[in-house]
């Protein structure tokens, strides 16, 4: 047994399962370590995290798993996961059951997640207290319209410019 993780034979290895927390299925696969920088989660935090990355999917080719022990996530987590991984699902855990399974969706409007590209834009100020606040223009590719200076920026625009915690 390798903390948590138990050899099943050559070519399987199961994790544990969590008692309690949050398990994060179907993240496109080399993207499970953004979406936990994104959610301000790191080593420093504390929590105990449990990352399976590029596994074999007949949905998505490659995928990643996060669980997290003891921590359940926010509305705005959600959007956060849905910028990076539109067809993730989020299972929340109690007693070692799925209690809870939801996909996440790309909201229709956001805001604090992305900075906006424009560097005159109100929002890089840095005397202004002001969010950034997006419309989602078309979901797939992603294109987003900035609610002040109404600059557009598609997918690869807004991926370079997420907000980390």
């Amino acid at each position: 047994m390798i903390h948590g993780l138990r050899l099943v034979s050559e070519k399987q290895l199961r994790v544990r399962k969590i008692t309690q927390g949050t398990v994060i299925d179907h993240i496109p696969g080399g993207k499970a370590l953004t979406v936990l920088k994104l959610l301000g989660i790191s080593a420093q935090t504390g929590e105990c995290i449990t990352i399976a990355m590029n596994i074999p999917s007949s949905k998505i080719g490659k995928k990643d798993i996060i669980k997290i022990e003891n921590m359940f996530l926010s509305g705005q987590d959600f959007n956060k996961i849905a910028l990076i991984a539109p067809r993730a699902t989020i299972n929340k855990i109690q007693d070692t059951r799925i209690v809870q399974k939801e996909p996440v969706s790309i909201p229709d409007n956001f805001s604090g997640i992305i900075r906006c590209i424009n560097p005159t834009c109100i929002t890089n100020k840095e005397n202004e207290p002001i969010s950034s606040k997006f419309q989602v223009l078309q979901r797939k590719p992603l294109t987003i319209k900035c609610g002040y200076c109404d600059r557009v920026m598609d997918e690869s625009e807004s991926m370079v410019n997420l907000i980390f915690r």
